[in-house]
């Protein structure tokens, strides 16, 4: 079967929806509201439905590897944005060097795991 896929949008959940909400857009995604319990967060042409719903096994089980062009430079914005100050429970983990390619690691306010990462050349 071939697909003529456009795009795909997971679907993640949040312990404290608010909150989530204002962490992505310190990120800088942009926000669409489709619900009181319903947004969905874009970047250029890709995007993520962030629900107010939360279930610990799913959230302790999700992960997003997000491809950026530099990941350095990515590194340093995030750096800047001091996002473990203003929000509970986000970590971060500096850049690691792996054969594919370089990753830098976010954890967000309920605990999904975000790969940054650039493939090598």
């Amino acid at each position: 079967m071939k697909h003529k896929a456009v795009s795909i949008r997971p679907f993640i959940g949040a312990k404290n929806f608010e909150q989530s909400r204002n962490f992505y857009r310190d990120l800088g995604f942009e926000e669409g509201v489709l619900s009181p319990d319903m947004s969905v967060f874009t970047t250029g042409e890709l995007a993520f439905y962030l629900q107010r719903a939360y279930v610990q096994d799913w959230i302790d089980n999700s992960m997003i590897f997000l491809e950026v062009e530099d990941v350095e430079h990515f590194w340093e914005e995030l750096l800047k944005l001091d996002l473990p100050a203003k929000y509970e429970g986000v970590k971060l983990t500096p850049i690691r060097t792996y054969d594919w390619g370089k990753e830098c690691f976010v954890h967000d306010p309920s605990g999904i795991l975000w790969h940054f990462g650039q493939f090598s050349d």
